[in-house]
């Protein structure tokens, strides 16, 4: 069995993560140390991720919906996650990490845009 990062747990619900092959479900448990993923068929399957180590996470966000899909920028790489209840996450998240940190992750049409800037710009 795992040993949790957290003292006390914030927010529990449950999730997929999108790591590896495949989509794994389970929970996700937000509290005052780490952001933390366990799977529900295989417990020694987890994601810890301390706050420390949170280099930002971007949501999709179109006008004033929330996606489902979130993901979290670490100093050892990316890691994609859905919820639910993503608003709710998200929240308590940018509470431990502030408002510079949880970003919209951009658009196809920003994306695009933004390369032919980049090519104008050469």
């Amino acid at each position: 069995m795992v040993q949790s990062l957290n003292k006390t747990a914030e927010l529990t619900t449950q999730g997929i993560s999108y790591l590896g092959m495949g989509a794994k479900y389970g929970h996700f448990l937000i509290g005052d140390q780490a952001f933390e993923f366990f799977n529900e068929n295989n417990v020694a399957d987890y994601i810890q991720i301390p706050w420390t180590n949170v280099k930002a996470v971007y949501a999709q966000v179109s006008k004033n919906h929330i996606g489902r899909r979130f993901r979290v920028t670490t100093d050892s790489g990316n890691f994609d996650f859905s919820a639910k209840e993503s608003g709710k996450v998200l929240k308590v998240m940018r509470e431990h990490l502030g408002d510079e940190k949880v970003l919209r992750q951009p658009t196809l049409w920003r994306s695009v845009l933004a390369r032919f800037k980049k090519r104008k710009d050469v």
